[in-house]
């Protein structure tokens, strides 16, 4: 309007001036309308900010909203990100899509794997070289393995697998999980509780001379209860007559052949692998490639791993490159045994020999414990 009516004022005189002078006229007065109809501030921008009231998306993934004047949002259809800008239309995306290149998490905080029920179960037995069998058996890189004993299916069952689950490293889809808790072997529901779990478990005993392997469990025990009884009170009813209590947890252990009866009802004997607890102790590198092959694993678990620490009576790991030092089991491991009267040990060589021959026949294989 007001153009309109700048322009009947000079009308009148138009006949007085030139054609270049009406048409510089005739531009500025158009600039002045223009600059009346569209202020500066809806028009002029920031340098560096060309989408002003749009979301900027910070390194951390949070947002924030830049206050700008409402006749500066455009659209989402109407502005491509300048991501889209700069592709070949090939390449662009529709227009209603709106796209956010968000960066890559610090390395640090990725996770690979899953984690996945064990494959295979180191079930027993107590002081038999459990924990032996696992530190060896985990530098394979194919190996992962809870590190402490889960108890999940003698004394956690109720609290469900996915409580069990979330127990275990992650592992890729070509790795094996594992844990180990000796007393599954003796537990009688577990068995049946592994195999409701997966019936193509496979099973992992290390087996040790019975009556070496009640003194080592009694040891251990002494070690924490300074008054406990002695060996021979616990072990014998009557030992003059040679009567031996099976109560005794440290005897009930050793009788192999009874304990195995209970896991065959469920898993056939192909499944399960025993480790000789003395020749892991003389020859470490042969009972690895045993439980590798058993395992479905590549020989990578050697001799070259392995040395005989003379102090502890015990093989040790090698260090590693990166390490200062060789890496052996606890102080518990390779403990000196109390010392047991000589007829209390015949005796209970006596009591176990019709349980390991019988032990010896079900496994196909003599273990020569006597």
């Amino acid at each position: 309007m007001a153009c309109v009516l700048l322009f009947s004022r000079i009308l009148p005189f138009s006949h007085r001036l030139t054609r270049t002078s009406i048409c510089l006229l005739s531009i500025f007065l158009s600039y002045l309308c223009y600059c009346a109809l569209f202020p500066a501030d809806t028009i002029m921008q920031k340098s560096g900010d060309p989408t002003p009231s749009c979301q900027r998306v910070l390194a951390d993934g949070a947002k924030r909203r830049i206050q700008k004047p409402p006749s500066c949002v455009l659209p989402v259809d109407a502005r491509p990100s300048s991501v889209e800008a700069s592709r070949p239309k090939s390449d662009q995306r529709p227009p209603s899509t709106l796209h956010i290149d968000t960066p890559s998490p610090p390395m640090g905080n990725l996770k690979f794997g899953n984690k996945k029920l064990p494959n295979a179960i180191i079930v027993g037995v107590k002081k038999g070289g459990t924990r032996a069998v696992l530190e060896f058996i985990r530098i394979h890189p194919d190996v992962r393995a809870a590190g402490t004993e889960t108890h999940f299916f003698d004394r956690n069952y109720d609290r469900g697998l996915e409580w069990y689950r979330g127990l275990m490293p992650r592992t890729l889809e070509s790795q094996l999980t594992m844990e180990k808790t000796p007393s599954y072997f003796v537990t009688k529901e577990t068995p049946q509780r592994i195999s409701a779990m997966s019936r193509d478990a496979k099973l992992i005993v290390v087996v040790r001379d019975p009556v070496t392997r009640a003194i080592s469990d009694y040891t251990q025990t002494l070690s924490k209860t300074p008054d406990l009884a002695s060996f021979q009170d616990l072990a014998f009813r009557n030992q003059s007559l040679g009567i031996v209590d099976t109560s005794w947890n440290a005897i009930r252990i050793g009788l192999y052949a009874l304990h195995l009866e209970n896991w065959l009802r469920y898993f056939p004997l192909a499944q399960i692998h025993f480790v000789s607890g003395e020749r892991l102790i003389t020859d470490p590198a042969g009972e690895l490639a045993r439980v590798q092959d058993f395992l479905g694993l590549k020989r990578i678990v050697t001799d070259k791993h392995f040395y005989f620490n003379r102090t502890k009576g015990f093989p040790c790991l090698k260090k590693p490159e990166s390490s200062g030092s060789p890496r052996c089991l606890g102080k518990s491991k390779g403990r000196t045994h109390v010392q047991i009267d000589r007829d209390a040990i015949e005796q209970l060589r006596d009591f176990y020999r019709p349980y390991n021959i019988k032990f010896y026949e079900m496994v196909g294989h003599d273990f020569k414990w006597e």
